[in-house]
């Protein structure tokens, strides 16, 4: 019987984001923490999820429940820890959503015996837990089976889901009905976009929160040029002993430095002059890493110009079965490119085993970056776009899903209407790489947007507003 594992939450101050808003646009939230200090005195808000690492889930409730617990609010968050078939029957679910086959198939009685099954063990120890009157957020395909135990126990219960289409298909339906017998008891439902709302649910349950982004978490913080050339050195995309200390500070305010390598796939070392151009996501196949390595081979064939397909380590992201399929498809695809372009193509696959020295990593990747892409096929929200926007750099997306709502095609980004269209992604790149003062424009815009609009302190006051409403009933 598998038992739901406890994440540690460091409470994180609100007012460390006074400096970065200004003392007026501030002082609402610390009204806000006061209110649900007051109205939530006694009461526990639980996060559920499937994994606390490597993925858009647990970057997000990592950017907003440390400022949760720092203003005063009792949350707390467990990881349900399942078996491989089960997991591989919510994989499924979650390609469906995404209007993808994904492996192909069934979502019939056996995959329903199997997913309920699964969960009444994560239900039974959460029973033992859980106080009639707590609030249970329940987040995602793998967990939406929990709602019904939950509200037996008197809880008051909000199914968070993080992914979905604009216009659903027939796989789209087929994941709604097989799920929906488990969501529609909740008491809200939660989506990152308007759009994502299922058919037949009760609207006046729903309510749309977009993701955000800690400024202050190791992935997010300042870091200067000698420390992020001190970083892709220790990690082994260059060759060479660093200058500079890969140094970075800890959630915990802790100075602390990179010091592991990261699993290379590569040629030879990226050299110190290179343009580069990175993608930030999973090994998953509605990132499109395949389409990514075409359009570089097509479309990028300047010597100088190198890319990094970036992603966490397959073996550290425990509700994501196809990941090392899908990077050994990748993987193949690199091996028969022509040598010109394979030796300036780069798959680093990071390591996970400490989640700040991962975020250093990344951070200072993406800072490295002369531009960021996210070529998703079809995408919840794409939290990677907002983090490369908050550090000031030029990014192409895909126009679907979230990636739409974060860019603003000409102002702070570009966008690229059909996501298989290789021709428009090497173009918009080329563009940015070749244009320098179109590149920094639209990087500035770009952090300003993620200002006003995705970082974690904003979400506090829709976050109380929804646990108010539902304690108030």
């Amino acid at each position: 019987m598998a038992v739901p594992k406890f994440v540690q939450i460091p409470p994180q101050p609100l007012e460390r984001f006074e400096p970065l808003l200004g003392a007026e646009r501030f002082a609402p939230f610390e009204r806000v923490a006061e209110r649900a200090r007051r109205e939530f005195a006694g009461l526990a808000i639980w996060h559920v999820s499937s994994t606390a690492r490597g993925g858009g889930v647990a970057e997000i409730l990592h950017a907003l429940l440390p400022y949760v617990r720092g203003a005063g609010i009792d949350t707390r968050w467990v990881v349900v820890r399942e078996g491989e078939e089960f997991f591989t029957a919510t994989k499924r679910l979650h390609n469906n959503l995404h209007g993808d086959p994904g492996d192909g198939g069934e979502l019939g009685e056996e995959e329903r015996r199997v997913y309920e099954a699964t969960l009444s063990s994560s239900a039974a120890h959460l029973g033992r837990l859980v106080q009639p009157g707590d609030v249970v957020y329940l987040h995602d395909p793998q967990t939406a089976g929990l709602v019904p135990a939950m509200k037996e126990l008197g809880a008051r219960v909000v199914w968070r889901c993080h992914i979905g289409v604009d216009d659903a298909g027939r796989l789209t339906r087929r994941a709604w009905d097989f799920l929906r017998p488990y969501v529609e008891p909740a008491d809200a439902y939660v989506f990152s976009r308007t759009e994502y709302a299922w058919e037949g649910l009760d609207r006046g349950k729903v309510w749309r929160m977009p993701p955000a982004i800690d400024p202050f978490s190791t992935k997010n913080q300042e870091l200067d040029a000698d420390t992020v050339e001190a970083i892709v050195q220790t990690i082994g995309l260059r060759d060479g002993p660093p200058e500079a200390a890969p140094v970075f500070v800890r959630g915990d305010g802790t100075p602390d430095r990179v010091e592991r390598r990261a699993e290379l796939l590569r040629e030879e070392p990226l050299p110190s002059d290179a343009r580069l151009v990175v993608q930030v996501s999973r090994w998953d196949r509605l990132k499109d890493p395949r389409g990514v390595l075409e359009c570089f081979e097509r479309c990028l064939t300047e010597p100088d110009v190198h890319l990094a397909l970036v992603a966490p380590a397959t073996g550290a992201v425990a509700d994501d079965p196809e990941g090392a399929a899908v990077f050994g498809d990748v993987a193949e695809s690199w091996r028969r490119m022509p040598v010109e372009a394979r030796r300036r193509a780069h798959l680093v696959s990071l390591p996970m085993y400490d989640l700040d020295e991962n975020g250093a990593m990344v951070n200072a990747l993406q800072r490295r970056a002369d531009v960021l892409l996210q070529k998703s096929l079809a995408e919840g929200f794409g939290l990677t776009v907002a983090e490369g926007m908050w550090k000031e750099r030029p990014m192409v997306g895909s126009r679907v899903g979230g990636i739409q709502d974060q860019i603003v095609d000409g102002e702070s980004g570009l966008l690229i209407d059909d996501p298989r269209d290789l021709p428009a992604f090497g173009r918009a790149i080329r563009l940015l790489l070749d244009d320098a003062g179109l590149a920094a424009r639209l990087g500035r815009a770009a952090r300003l947007r993620v200002l006003d609009r995705f970082l974690g302190i904003g979400r506090l006051t829709e976050y109380v507003e929804l646990v108010a409403s539902l304690t108030s009933r």
